[in-house]
């Protein structure tokens, strides 16, 4: 990493400067505090303790810093970064006013061109359907950092812990490094105690990891110094050692023959490596020279012992910021963490689909969240991914369970003429009746969503001019569904004394208009408008359930609901009056005794005419 020569470097920041560049962060921030709180603070030295707090995952402190270092013109890296930190504080205004001066700054740059395109994508990235359901395992229980998990098809779930009780410690970020654990995974998906895996683990760092498709070669991570290879820092002691990747064949249930990748060096690192299913693809991370960014995702042919020359996956899904932990699936599918593409805040997780042309995904929450979401895997053989987050404080690994999701289209016609509708609505519900959303039909008359398979759902439709209609979509399996909902052209009686409306619906023992009682009043909406010199008196009645004076309240803020709904749709409010009577005028006499069905057309309104 390159130190910033800019602002206020010199002698005053030597120490601190040679701390950070050598990724010994937590004592480069002692020193930079020390001179952010003499008289020698300058906006270097807050831009150097906002990137150390940065580089260890620590938004609020970093925002802080950040806050001071931009009250000058500062870097288009800094305003970047200062939206990044607050992004995962949940501040997202604040960091769409950074985005615009990052923009400005850096017009071409990949992320500012994103952002542009798309400013507002937070509330979209919020609101789009749950992919998966998500849960914290058992794994992280003292608060050490667990990452990188993947679970094999006969139940080993394999990852990378901080765990172990050594005493020697990363400077990077003062935690112990890191070594391979594995657990069992039990029938009911419980975890057993994970154990390292003790012929892969050095006194440094181990991991992540990747194991072929028959359970026999393994690829993993490992710090250089572990090999002897490093480069000492000038001047100082400190030896700075590239991440690696090697392979290690299982032997009698053992992991032996431990080879370094002829891709290794001491000039840049290589990390969270992925191995396709048919052992020919192994994708990984890298600094390597030729990449867009801090990190990209890379990819190499494998041919037995040898490897190809690794190709960079572009611009479409690599930036100018960080990108790591990719994982392919079995069916062709990558998933990866960025930080420098549109989500919710520091590692978002987004998929590729290499057997499609569309998109890259950002998958939502509840995998994505304001903190640190990555090194997503999945196994397709038990349908169950595994990801890790900072959410609660420490990087702990979470399952991740598909939402079961099953695609509904909707025809709508005419029922007499069988012509379609377009521009009908659509509003569909849960099986509780809570509106999930509302949609028109497009040209064709048709509309599609997405439903959980388990649940099912009710649409109701409706048009101007038209009867509304409701059908109820039992839950299915998976896979799609066409349905057709025929609307009947409105005929609205007018006699001499009234308008003959179908019975306008109101919640149970409550004076709310249903959306089926609204699209009713809307046809005398339409007859009043129609007739503008005609007045109507409502009259709200109830059945004989209940007391007579629970009744009559009911029945007059019924009157009075309906009234103030025909008003708010334009109606004059000199031509409507109401007044509930209760159950003191039966449409069918039978007093305390009636049926569900007398009930029924005992609950009615009418809408006299009181001047045509």
């Amino acid at each position: 990493m390159l130190v910033n020569t800019s602002y206020g470097q010199g002698k005053n920041t030597d120490r601190a400067d040679k701390l950070f560049g050598s990724y010994q962060y937590i004592a480069a921030i002692d020193e930079y505090l020390k001179l952010a709180e003499s008289n020698k603070a300058d906006q270097y030295i807050y831009t150097q303790l906002a990137n150390s707090y940065y580089a260890i995952f620590n938004p609020k402190e970093a925002s802080k810093w950040y806050a001071k270092a931009i009250q000058t013109k500062a870097s288009a890296e800094t305003y970047y970064k200062y939206a990044q930190t607050l992004k995962g504080l949940g501040k997202y205004q604040l960091a769409n006013k950074q985005m615009e001066t990052f923009s400005s700054l850096l017009p071409n740059d990949s992320r500012a061109i994103e952002y542009k395109a798309n400013p507002n994508y937070i509330p979209i990235l919020i609101d789009k359907s749950k992919m998966f359901d998500v849960t914290i395992t058992s794994l992280n229980k003292n608060g050490q950092s667990d990452f990188g998990a993947v679970v094999t098809n006969d139940n080993n779930l394999y990852f990378v812990s901080t765990r172990n009780a050594s005493k020697k410690t990363d400077k990077w970020d003062n935690q112990p490094y890191l070594d391979i654990y594995k657990s069992i995974r039990n029938s009911n998906g419980t975890l057993s105690e994970p154990t390292a895996v003790i012929e892969l683990n050095t006194p440094y760092h181990d991991g992540p990891i990747s194991i072929s498709s028959d359970g026999n070669t393994i690829y993993f991570a490992r710090d250089g110094l572990s090999e002897g290879k490093f480069e000492k820092v000038q001047n100082s002691k400190i030896k700075i050692g590239q991440q690696g990747l090697y392979t290690a064949t299982k032997i009698d249930g053992k992991w032996t023959k431990i080879v370094p990748l002829p891709l290794n060096s001491t000039n840049y690192s290589l990390s969270s490596p992925s191995i396709s299913r048919d052992g020919k693809t192994l994708y990984f991370a890298s600094n390597m020279p030729g990449g867009y960014g801090e990190s990209d995702i890379w990819k190499v042919s494998v041919e037995a012992d040898n490897f190809g020359k690794p190709q960079n996956l572009g611009n479409t899904i690599n930036t100018s910021d960080k990108e790591n932990f990719p994982f392919i699936t079995d069916d062709n599918i990558l998933y990866f963490s960025s930080k420098g593409k549109q989500g919710l805040g520091g590692f978002d997780v987004f998929k590729v689909d290499f057997n499609t042309n569309e998109p890259i995904q950002n998958l939502g929450k509840p995998v994505n969240s304001e903190f640190d979401d990555f090194s997503f895997s999945f196994n397709n053989t038990l349908n169950l991914g595994y990801f890790s987050s900072n959410r609660k404080g420490s990087d702990a690994i979470y399952t991740a369970n598909p939402v079961c999701l099953a695609k509904i289209e909707v025809v709508v016609k005419n029922k007499k003429t069988g012509v379609i509708l377009p521009n009908a609505t659509l509003a569909i519900s849960d099986p509780k009746g809570n509106t999930i959303t509302t949609k028109q039909t497009n040209s064709e008359g048709k509309v599609s969503f997405e439903i959980s398979c388990q649940t099912g759902c009710s649409v109701i439709g409706s048009a101007p001019n038209f009867d509304p209609a409701s059908r109820l979509i039992d839950a299915i399996n998976s896979g799609n569904k066409v349905v057709e909902i025929s609307l009947e052209p409105t005929e609205v009686i007018i006699t001499d004394t009234e308008v003959v409306l179908n019975n306008v619906y109101f919640e149970f023992n409550k004076s709310n208009i249903t959306e089926q009682g609204a699209a009713e009043l809307d046809k005398l909406v339409k007859v009043m408008n129609e007739n503008p010199s005609m007045a109507i008196f409502v009259k709200s009645h109830t059945d004989s359930k209940g007391s007579n004076e629970y009744n009559l309240l009911l029945s007059e803020q019924r009157a009075q609901a309906t009234v103030q709904y025909l008003i708010s749709k334009g109606i004059s409010v000199d031509k409507l009056t109401g007044k509930g009577y209760g159950s003191s005028e039966q449409k069918i006499k039978c007093d305390a005794n009636c049926t569900e069905e007398q009930d029924a057309q005992n609950r009615r309104s009418e809408f006299i005419i009181v001047k045509k």
